[in-house]
């Protein structure tokens, strides 16, 4: 049952936000996987980059939602690649989607909990704290990495909760990933709302079970 984004806050206590695609523009990760690794990838095998792109979105797919998708480490070895390091090169594309600072501004000043809950791989999450300084607007921030299990995973829900105890019953999760917030609700989370417009350089999307905003602003 789809819930009321505009009522969401008010009935929660404690709110969980994802990062990629629901705080900070999807752009800059979309374009690192889908055009620079590629390139890289192509130069370093001297293979032209449209079958670069094929061998890699092939690669992509067979991980995509296990925890090895989310991992630099996993495609740096896989790939032969520095992909901490095309990161980097490239830090100046990070930033916050329309409204999401000041979201997080006015979130800090309203006594709920509020938790970033990611998966993120940590040498990412770091560099986008140190462009952004995201985390300073979290009590805590929990990279799937650390628990071994993607959000896809109920896993991943059970090891956060001994971590952080939370009542399911009145958090706010927020998402822009599908399988992940089924993952949520199938844990028993009650609050769950999409970003609908995760990219800033792409059109908007349609046809979620969950109740959608296309920007964090909606919310308050």
């Amino acid at each position: 049952m789809k819930i009321d984004p505009k009522t969401a806050l008010q009935r929660c206590d404690t709110v969980m936000l994802d990062m990629d695609g629901t705080i900070l523009d999807l752009a800059f990760d979309n374009y690192v996987w889908r055009e620079l690794v590629p390139q890289r990838y192509a130069a370093s095998r001297s293979m032209p980059l449209d079958a670069a792109q094929a061998q890699l979105f092939g690669l992509y797919g067979a991980v995509k939602g296990d925890l090895e998708w989310y991992c630099l480490d996993h495609w740096s070895e896989r790939l032969d690649l520095d992909i901490v390091g095309l990161h980097h090169d490239v830090s100046h594309r990070i930033g916050y989607l329309p409204g999401a600072r000041e979201f997080l501004r006015e979130l800090a000043d309203s006594g709920k909990r509020v938790l970033l809950v990611t998966n993120s791989h940590q040498d990412t999450l770091d560099l986008k704290d140190a462009v952004t300084g995201l985390c300073d607007f979290f009590e805590g921030s929990y990279s799937s990495h650390a628990y071994g299990h993607a959000k896809e995973r109920q896993a991943f829900w059970h090891a956060l909760q001994e971590e952080v105890d939370f009542d399911p019953a009145t958090t706010l999760f927020v998402d822009d990933t599908q399988r992940v917030l089924r993952s949520a609700e199938e844990y028993g989370i009650s609050g769950l709302v999409t970003v609908t417009r995760p990219d800033t350089s792409e059109p908007g999307r349609n046809g979620s079970a969950y109740a959608g905003v296309e920007s964090l602003p909606e919310l308050l």
